[in-house]
């Protein structure tokens, strides 16, 4: 095994040569063997051991062993406990979620602060069996059943072509010292249940399952590469780049064959996963919208407005009249000026003498109004973005120059003629607004 193991690792990975590695020891048979492995070839990792704190003094045991084996072969050594059944009930996910997030979480963390280039973790092939099978009795798409990734980010799994079987063998003919977790054997978990009763029983009737499954698994990693292309190049020809995100047409959503895999795929990573709320969006009225934790997906007319969630619209910026400039949160420039030229969008001269210092710079409210230059009378602000043909994006990005309650200018677009300079104006103020 040392010797496949060592091509794996050269023919693979050869970007791991000369860096700094975190290896993730439970003391486990699976880790132990990695760290002895990756030891034999010459490098030094850090061990980083995480303490869930499930199995009480067994728990404490675990990492106190951990440790001993870090100082035997002098290597850099990081422990953290953790309250996984307090984190499992307050995110309402299982103790093994919660202690998957943990744990990635604190070593990305670690990773981040100690320069660690990469993570080695030491799942193996009947992992990516177990999880397989898992996923299918849960249901999942092809990338749930493709299971677990070689390679995430900094996260690498170099044991993944290797069986349970050959990692005991390595570690028996090696005398690979080892912790075992005795909940292991127990077959309350689903994941313990298919490990003893279901997967010995399809590797005894078929002396080659472990090499077909790897086959089938290759076919589904060639099939999802296809599926990638083909999505990304409708992402690259319909998520047209709109304000801070993207502006998708819902009729060119609405042709595709298999919608609902596409309704996911493309926005599942932004967070919406309900393909139900999805397809009704797709028929809702104007300015209906969903939330996820991270996004807000709009429907404007016949398309899709997909923005990141950003701050509170309705904070505010002061402006005092001896600025000569601001740059947050938009570019404004301001100065004394006799002449100016009429007709420039982007900039407004004004009477000083008529405003309020300080002067604010907000976002829109429902009853906000202005005397619109070149217009007779008052104008609600919801009337003039609506006849300007504004998305609901378009309104919330609109920035306000007020002197008090009263707007001066919706900026960039049109000035209220209250404040604008005239021939008789002596205090001429010139502001130009630099998108």
């Amino acid at each position: 095994m040392f010797i496949k193991f060592q091509k794996h690792l050269e023919t693979n990975f050869p970007q791991i040569k000369d860096q700094n590695i975190l290896l993730a020891l439970s003391g486990g048979l699976d880790s132990c063997v990695l760290l002895d492995l990756i030891f034999k070839l010459g490098f030094r990792p850090a061990l980083a051991h995480c303490n869930f704190q499930l199995r009480g003094i067994a728990s404490d045991n675990d990492a106190r062993w951990v440790e001993a084996l870090a100082q035997e072969k002098g290597l850099e050594f990081h422990v953290q406990n953790f309250n996984t059944q307090v984190y499992a009930l307050n995110k309402k996910v299982s103790i093994q979620m919660a202690a998957r997030d943990l744990r990635y979480q604190w070593f990305e963390t670690l990773s981040m602060q100690n320069e660690y280039n990469f993570i080695f973790v030491a799942h193996h092939a009947d992992d990516v069996l177990e999880t397989f099978m898992i996923n299918v009795m849960r249901g999942t798409g092809l990338k749930g059943l493709l299971g677990i990734p070689e390679r995430r980010g900094k996260i690498l799994r170099p044991l993944l072509p290797f069986s349970r079987e050959e990692i005991k063998q390595y570690a028996l003919e090696n005398k690979i010292l080892h912790r075992e977790d005795e909940s292991n054997a127990k077959t309350d978990y689903l994941r313990n249940a298919l490990r003893h009763e279901v997967i010995p029983k399809w590797k005894k009737r078929d002396s080659n399952f472990d090499e077909q499954f790897r086959e089938t698994l290759k076919y589904l990693g060639q099939a999802q590469v296809v599926l990638d292309n083909v999505l990304e190049d409708f992402k690259n020809k319909n998520f047209i780049p709109f304000q801070q995100g993207f502006k998708i047409s819902i009729h060119e959503l609405g042709v595709l064959s298999s919608l609902s895999y596409y309704l996911h795929a493309l926005f599942a990573p932004y967070g919406f996963v309900n393909l139900d709320d999805l397809e009704h969006l797709m028929h809702s009225q104007s300015g209906k919208q969903l939330f996820s934790d991270t996004h807000r997906l709009i429907k404007d007319r016949e398309y899709f407005l997909l923005t990141p969630i950003e701050e509170s619209p309705y904070k505010s910026y002061s402006i005092e009249s001896e600025l000569s400039a601001i740059e947050i949160p938009i570019r404004l420039t301001f100065m004394q000026e006799k002449n100016f030229k009429i007709g420039e969008s982007k900039s407004l001269m004004l009477d000083k003498a008529k405003l309020k210092f300080p002067l604010t710079l907000r976002k829109w409210k429902q009853s906000d109004y202005f005397y619109p230059s070149g217009l007779k009378g008052s104008k609600k602000l919801s009337k003039y973005f609506k006849d300007e043909k504004y998305s609901l994006l378009e309104k919330e990005a609109q920035w306000l120059l007020c002197s008090g309650e009263n707007i001066v200018w919706v900026i960039g677009k049109r000035g209220d003629q209250r404040f604008l300079a005239n021939a008789d104006t002596k205090d001429k103020w010139l502001i130009r607004y630099h998108d």
